[in-house]
This record gives C-alpha cells, sequence and structure tokens, in this order.
C-alpha cells in the first residue's frame, strides 16, 4: 500500500508520549518476545546452497498446511507472486486477475517490467465466475496475448478483507485449469480466510496450482512469504528468485519467525476479527457508512475529506489510510487490543465533533 506522512508518525507520536495505535497496515506488528526467542536461538545454514535448516523446515510445514509438494521462502508476497508469473509464463503472455489485485495495482509493475507479461482484469470488485473467466480468455489468434495464469486474490484488500466464496472460486479456478492456465492464489491473508469460514487452508488451497500467503501480515511475522506448489514449479520458481535478488544467507533467523506464527499465531486471527467488527459498530454509531462490514481484519469506511481526516485523527495518534478522496482504510491486527479498539473510536469522535461544527 502507499506510503504517506503518517509513515514517520508512530516513532514521533511515541516519543512525545502519546501512544499510537496503527491501523494503517496488519504488516507494522512488531514480534513478540518469545518470537524474538526463538529468531535468536534459530539454527541456521547458507539457504542459496540450500543447508539453512530452519528454512527448509519452514519450507516444508508451509507444504503440508497448504497440501501441495513444495516451497519456497521469499521475501515478500509480491516476491513470491512474481515468482509464480516467471514460472507460469512467456514474455508476451497475459495474466488474468480480478479487479484491484494486488499484482495489478501494488507490485510496481512487475510482471511487465521483469517478465514481459500483461495483467487483464476479469470480473468486478476482486470477484468473479466461471463463466467471466471463459469469456475473458481470447480466442488462439496472432493479435491476441495468450492468457497463461489465472490469478485469485483471497482474501481481497481493495474490498475490504472480503472472502471470495469456496463454491464460485473453485468454479472460476476450474475454468481456468480446462483452458489450460495455471491457476495460481494470491493467499497474502488466506489464514485470515480460513479463520473466518472455518475451513482449513488446504481446502482453499487445494484447486490451485501455486500459492503464496504472506507471514508478515496478520501472523505477525517481520519479514517474508511462501510460494507454495508441484516441485517442478518451485524449482522454476527458485530460478526467479534468485534473478529478482531473492537469494538469502542465513535466512533461518527470519524463517524462524515464520514458523513461530504457523505454530501460534493462527487461531488468534479471531480476535483481530473480532476487533474488525467492533471498529465497525462503532464507526457507524458516529455516523460513519462502512461498506462492507468486515468479514475479516480489513475495515473500510466513508468520509469527506479522506487526506484530511487522515490528518486530523492522525493527530489524535490514530494511524489509518485515506485510498481514495472519501474512502478510508483501517486493519486490526495483533499489536491491537479491544481497549485499543475503543480508545481509537474515542479520539475518532473528537474529530468527527470538531467537523460537524
Amino acid at each position: 500500500m502507499p506510503a504517506r506522512s503518517s509513515a514517520i508518525a508512530r516513532p514521533l507520536l511515541e516519543s512525545s508520549g502519546m501512544k499510537a495505535i496503527d491501523l494503517r497496515s496488519d504488516t507494522v506488528t512488531r514480534p513478540t518476545e518469545a518470537m524474538r526467542r526463538a529468531m535468536a536461538s534459530a539454527e541456521v545454514g547458507d539457504d542459496v546452497y540450500g543447508e539453512d535448516p530452519t528454512v527448509n523446515r519452514l519450507q516444508e510445514v508451509a507444504a503440508e498446511r497448504t497440501g501441495k509438494e513444495a516451497a519456497l521462502f521469499v521475501t515478500s508476497g509480491t516476491m513470491g507472486n512474481q515468482a509464480a508469473i516467471a514460472a507460469a509464463t512467456r514474455p508476451g503472455d497475459a495474466v488474468l486477475a480480478g479487479e484491484g489485485a494486488h499484482l495489478l495495482l501494488y507490485e510496481s509493475g512487475a510482471g511487465a517490467a521483469l517478465f514481459g507479461v500483461q495483467i487483464e482484469t476479469v470480473g468486478a470488485g476482486g470477484f468473479f465466475s466461471g463463466s467471466e473467466v471463459a469469456d475473458a480468455i481470447h480466442p488462439v489468434d496472432v493479435h491476441y496475448a495468450p492468457a497463461r495464469m489465472l490469478a485469485i486474490e483471497n482474501t481481497h484488500n481493495q474490498s475490504g478483507g472480503r472472502v471470495f466464496p469456496l463454491e464460485p472460486l473453485k468454479e472460476a479456478a476450474a475454468v481456468g485449469r480446462d483452458h489450460g492456465l495455471t491457476v495460481h492464489l494470491d493467499g497474502a491473508r488466506i489464514f485470515n480466510a480460513a479463520v473466518a469460514s472455518g475451513t482449513p487452508v488446504a481446502t482453499w488451497a487445494e484447486p490451485f496450482d501455486s500459492l503464496t500467503f504472506c507471514l508478515s501480515k496478520g501472523l505477525g511475522a517481520p519479514i517474508g512469504s511462501v510460494l507454495c506448489g508441484s516441485s517442478d514449479f518451485i524449482l522454476r520458481a527458485h530460478r526467479a528468485r534468485k534473478q529478482m535478488g531473492g537469494g538469502m544467507r542465513q535466512s533461518g533467523i527470519i524463517a524462524a519467525a515464520g514458523l513461530y506464527a504457523l505454530e501460534h499465531h493462527v487461531e488468534r486471527l479471531a480476535d483481530d476479527h473480532s476487533n474488525a467488527r467492533r471498529l465497525a459498530a462503532g464507526l457507524q454509531d458516529l455516523g460513519f457508512k462502512v461498506d462492507p462490514f468486515p468479514e475479516t481484519n480489513i475495515v473500510l469506511f466513508e468520509v469527506e475529506r479522506a487526506e484530511g481526516f487522515e490528518q486530523e485523527i492522525l493527530a489524535r495518534g490514530v494511524l489509518m489510510l485515506a485510498l481514495t478522496k472519501d474512502r478510508i482504510r483501517a486493519v486490526t491486527h495483533m499489536d491491537v487490543s479491544e481497549a485499543d479498539i475503543d480508545d481509537a473510536l474515542s479520539r475518532i469522535a473528537e474529530v468527527a465533533k470538531a467537523r460537524s461544527r
């Protein structure tokens, strides 16, 4: 997501003695003391040589959790998505993705710049049916970029963390496969979808040839994502990771944080979802339009002059992001408690009162 002046506000607020309630993203979490201990004591080796035991263990656990043959530890969700594109396409190909997809909006044009593909949107609002996928695939013709990959984002960031329902998701993936496309899941927050739905991650992952998930969002690790797929797919993606400068050395130190997160921070995502609903209800009580009501940990609400509102609540120690001229995003996470939500609502109420004068 784009950074603005609020990006430097948290340390300034904390140095002034005002508690910052940072709701810009679930990427802002700090490692817990137990996670730091796991990192400090991690057994390490040179991962470029495949010799880091902690990285290898993380990859094994990730493959097991997602029901795939193999996995690759990468620095970010963007690198994971781009390595997947590299493994599945050739320059001049097209990748079909939902409207507002992360790999279209927030990956700096990497698909085009690095791997020569164009992103074409399908459906609306990040969601689509199997028939819409079929309609988006051009006939074989020299005039068209051939579609080689279908990418589905779940949960969908731009739609407010909504979960792509399982049956429509399976239908869309099946149509993509029937047309010979590699089907990829941008599952940056797939564990949020799993906890919210009560459906295991492996069930969400089953229709896909490949998937990424982030360790550094709701799971609370400081760095990293994992790309999962078949052994052959991961071998191709491994080369792409190297091309992008993603070969790390004693990276078990950060892989240990990811392992700790998978072992200790999955079930607690339900707390973030509860806090998001609490925040949304409080905002509605203050007269804001919340749309949609949160399913997971992302709250979108409407406000006049959103960038001005962002600065006004920032002055009171609440950090959120203005997505558009009239829409604000807030994301709950493990560093924000129920009491923090109530405190944030109290501070927002002061802004709303001042604005109504």
